[in-house]
């Protein structure tokens, strides 16, 4: 009799846990290896860059049949084949820099080209935009994060470098990609990474996933994350925890700018202030784009933030 009253309060203290095991492999493979990905989902894309900016993808193609606008792919994190495109300023004699733009979750080099057109027609700086791993025409067995995404971009800078024989470099991403940049910004760099610009970045990946779970699977506890991170800790080898933009914001010490919309629920708004916050080092400047929702301060705002990135850029030239 006490022995099958064991069997019967394990097997109940077994079901919880065997539960969140099962929601945190769901989690994992919900969040970070969703389909479609990569080359199928590259005509929605197409749409969405147009709908940000209407005529991008003709502007893009245009460049591309000239033979202006180039292709090219290195070995990444964990020796995955990854994709860029590349472009030089419109007045190549005179480029005033070199910008790195990164785009967010689930997207490709495509849906940004307002930045590149932003950066290139009207800044005069040449342009790398890379596809993260799992994303566009890049390889990869997940989605990163933008934690080993860093890597990847550590490893764009200097073919940025080669290509365009640059002393001032800024990257420049939103959403993931923004916390991509801020993860990057904590690690050693060249010395002509001059600059950061972040939109719309979340503080750690655990803020962010705690944020999505409550709001599309209120049902499932918070502790559902640390099964999910222990997950994709022992098939991807990182964590949810050490996933942070906030920490790596600590050991920045070059300047950036933070923009966020106060209206954004899907990063929330208080992320901006995290990850302002953090930098404690090094020159900083913060816009609030009013009204305007996750990733849509350019949308909203167009000309407002062309100067502000603008005039954030040339403020760092003079340091």
């Amino acid at each position: 009799m006490k022995k099958a009253f064991k069997w019967i309060m394990t097997a109940l203290l077994m079901v919880p846990l065997l539960s969140s095991c099962m929601a945190g492999r769901f989690m994992s493979n919900y969040a970070l290896a969703p389909t479609p990905h990569g080359v199928d989902d590259i005509e929605r894309t197409r749409h969405k860059a147009d709908s940000l900016m209407p005529g991008s993808t003709a502007w893009y193609d245009g460049l591309k049949a000239q033979g202006i606008l180039k292709d090219t792919t290195i070995v990444g994190y964990k020796d995955f084949k990854v994709h860029a495109c590349y472009v030089p300023a419109k007045n190549p004699a005179s480029a005033q820099g070199t910008a790195i733009v990164v785009h967010g979750y689930g997207d490709n080099h495509l849906v940004f080209l307002y930045l590149v057109r932003m950066y290139r027609d009207t800044f005069n700086y040449n342009v790398l935009f890379p596809d993260l791993q799992y994303h566009g025409y890049s390889e990869g067995d997940h989605i990163q994060m933008g934690w080993n995404d860093r890597l990847d971009i550590e490893k764009w800078i200097p073919v940025a470098h080669d290509i365009f024989k640059d002393d001032f470099m800024v990257l420049h991403g939103v959403s993931m990609g923004a916390a991509t940049v801020m993860m990057t910004s904590g690690d050693p760099l060249p010395e002509y990474v001059r600059a950061f610009v972040e939109d719309c970045g979340y503080a750690s990946v655990v803020l962010q996933f705690n944020n999505n779970r409550k709001q599309s699977f209120a049902f499932i506890p918070p502790d559902v994350l640390q099964s999910a991170s222990l997950v994709t800790k022992i098939k991807y080898g990182w964590g949810f925890w050490q996933a942070s933009s906030v920490k790596q914001l600590k050991k920045c010490d070059r300047p950036m700018l933070f923009i966020h919309g106060d209206a954004d629920d899907f990063v929330p708004f208080d992320h901006l202030w995290q990850n302002y916050n953090a930098k404690k080092n090094g020159y900083k400047e913060m816009w609030v784009a009013h009204g305007a929702v996750h990733a849509n301060s350019y949308a909203k705002y167009p000309e407002e933030y062309t100067e502000r990135v603008r005039e954030f850029l040339q403020k760092v030239k003079k340091m």
